[in-house]
């Protein structure tokens, strides 16, 4: 197909087929619909708590508390470990900017760090250069399903007496030496956002967290500040972020699925792997530490001339995203808060291409994707050397 032609209306390979997994779980998706309307419980209740244990419990935590989405579980639970005006807290500037807003919400300042070329992620580096007077908190972002080295980053946290929190919004399921993402540090954040690999059907998030006070400080906070012995006392200042029953009982139901769709996300990449292999610097793989077991909620490449190979993946009828074009130190409200250019996060945002990774993807898509790829990287490379 040449790149003139107009793609097709609908792509042959999506990049995240939603009605696909939802139609297998059809019938208790039905079934919790039917059971909602009948017993008109919608927000907290039996619902909520069964969630909050089941993921707790998966996460190898104490305590899950529902919230109404990621963005304010970041702030919920910063707020809750006392960060206001005045203190810093270290955040990447490659990463989605509700990390950084969070931050915002408390009224702290965002610090940017730079990033790992071939993670995308922040390094104990990168952090320990950042750290000053004011800084309080580190905020680790587990991009892409990739994590860090989280024991180098606890160990750094400990010795400079920083509180960190976990970003963990997509990396459901992800593990770093075998612990889940969101058990380290003080609190883990999680979004349920509709395409995460755990999604809800609308907003939806959860912190959790080993520190019973301070589960107790987030729920309370996110429920106008209510006492849990009295609805009607408020003994803080707190906002309406209440995780509701719907979503609850959604994710209760994808949870069962959710260990076998990160299976075969695995499966996927590893094929996107082998066939990328002997591509070199054409086609730039993230690179995934052996100590990390990703969820792949994206499977991000980096390419030049991207806009180019996206308009010819799209010809093709394969969807793609870009994850993110404009790191969070260069969009304009945070731009008063960069202290240095940052040539990482800056490089990877006009370089990188998320290509289609979902757990219903059949192998003929993941071939196709494959084979259209390396034909693109191939020609450009043929181009050149004529």
């Amino acid at each position: 197909m040449k790149l003139e032609e107009s793609p097709p209306t609908r792509a042959r390979v999506p990049l995240l087929d939603l009605r696909a997994m939802h139609d297998e779980i059809r019938p208790a998706l039905d079934d919790i619909w039917r059971r909602s309307i009948e017993g008109s419980a919608f927000i907290g209740g039996d619902a909520v708590e069964a969630f909050e244990i089941e993921w707790a419990e998966f996460c190898g935590r104490r305590h899950a508390i529902g919230v109404g989405n990621g963005t304010d579980a970041i702030a919920l639970a910063l707020c809750a470990l006392g960060i206001g005006p005045e203190d810093e807290v270290i955040v990447p500037a490659n990463t989605f900017i509700a990390t950084a807003e969070g931050v915002l919400m408390t009224g702290a300042t965002p610090r940017f760090v730079d990033v790992d070329p071939h993670t995308h992620l922040i390094t104990t580096e990168t952090v320990e250069a950042a750290i000053g007077p004011h800084t309080k908190a580190i905020v680790v972002v587990d991009l892409h399903g990739n994590m860090p080295d989280m024991d180098g980053l606890e160990d750094l946290a400990r010795r400079h007496h920083l509180m960190l929190v976990e970003d963990a919004a997509q990396a459901h399921g992800s593990t770093w030496r075998g612990r889940r993402a969101g058990s380290f540090g003080t609190a883990g954040c999680f979004s349920f956002y509709p395409g995460k690999n755990l999604g809800a059907f609308g907003d939806a998030g959860a912190v959790v967290t080993d520190d019973d006070e301070l589960a107790a400080r987030i729920r309370s906070r996110a429920d106008h500040g209510r006492t849990p012995e009295r609805s009607d006392v408020h003994r803080v200042v707190g906002i309406n972020s209440r995780l509701d029953a719907l979503q609850a009982k959604v994710l209760s139901a994808k949870l069962s699925s959710l260990r076998s769709w990160n299976a075969r996300r695995w499966m996927i990449a590893a094929t996107y792997d082998a066939a990328f292999s002997s591509l070199g610097d054409d086609v730039g793989r993230l690179t995934v530490a052996d100590d990390v077991v990703s969820s792949y909620h994206h499977y991000v490449v980096r390419v030049s001339d991207r806009d180019q190979v996206q308009a010819q993946l799209a010809a093709e009828g394969i969807d793609t995203g870009i994850h993110y074009s404009i790191p969070c130190h260069l969009q304009q409200p945070y731009r008063r808060y960069a202290k240095a250019p940052l040539p990482v996060a800056e490089r990877l945002a006009s370089e990188i291409l998320s290509i289609p990774m979902s757990p219903h993807l059949t192998d003929d898509q993941v071939d196709l994707v494959s084979e259209v790829i390396a034909r693109i990287a191939v020609g450009g490379l043929d181009a050149r050397r004529g």
